[in-house]
């Protein structure tokens, strides 16, 4: 086999807008990392905006925050439909939602964690006893287990997968970064594409196999973000003298 045959392919993208083209469309499902404002693909969200795709269904823990993160979506009615299970830190999400706007799938959080991951496994739905004889079950099938009722959730597979990871090589191996891993691994397997932005990117070999939380064949696209902003939803400090 020639060498260039057996030679990884280099999954970089010059910038989050190059990443996202020819991969993005109006209606599309979109699964994106993060847990609030941790481990948000911060500059592929915002090519997203500036793409002007509509109609989109989110697929994250929550939207960020007013003009920060999914945020950014909902200002400018990209979004057409959330599928969460937190919404509390974002007043246009609140403000669309009750207007009839916007449509919201709640979901609980290891519940949308699961569907998810057994997406990405492919798994099409799974039993869990999480919401049974609650609205989250209304409409669902549900099941007894061993003296137990369980509600049957459906998986969740999305067009594109937006993550945010610490550490990545060019064949798109993923390290991510203490809690900023979140719901990143999962959102990353179950994106029929998944483009993933960086910290750092570092040689093919330098990362011990070990250490890999998403294996590369995961992963269709890289863009690098050496500085993020790092930005914290609610600080909270303590006055002089307390």
């Amino acid at each position: 086999m020639p060498d260039a045959a057996r030679r990884p392919r280099d999954k970089r993208y010059a910038s989050a807008a190059q990443a996202l083209e020819g991969v993005v469309a109006n209606n599309q499902v979109i699964a994106v990392g993060g847990f609030g404002l941790c481990g948000i693909p911060e500059l592929l969200i915002t090519a997203l905006r500036d793409s002007g795709v509509t109609g989109l269904t989110a697929v994250s823990n929550n939207a960020g925050i007013d003009g920060v993160g999914l945020g950014l979506l909902l200002q400018t009615r990209q979004i057409r439909k959330m599928v969460s299970s937190y919404v509390g830190e974002n007043k246009e999400f609140e403000r669309q939602y009750l207007a009839g706007e916007l449509e919201v799938e709640f979901t609980p959080q290891g519940t949308l964690a699961e569907k998810l991951r057994a997406g990405g496994a492919g798994i099409p739905a799974f039993f869990t006893r999480t919401g049974y004889g609650t609205q989250v079950a209304e409409g669902k099938e549900t099941r007894e287990f061993d003296g137990h009722m369980y509600v049957m959730e459906r998986s969740i597979v999305a067009d594109v997968a937006l993550v945010k990871a610490w550490k990545a090589d060019p064949s798109g191996n993923l390290v991510f970064r203490k809690t900023a891993r979140n719901f990143n691994p999962m959102a990353a397997t179950a994106g029929k594409v998944c483009i993933a932005e960086v910290e750092e990117i570092v040689a093919i070999g330098d990362i011990d196999p070990d250490q890999v939380h998403t294996p590369g064949i995961y992963v269709d696209r890289i863009v690098h973000n050496p500085a993020p902003s790092r930005r914290i939803e609610q600080r909270t400090v303590r006055a002089k003298g307390e």
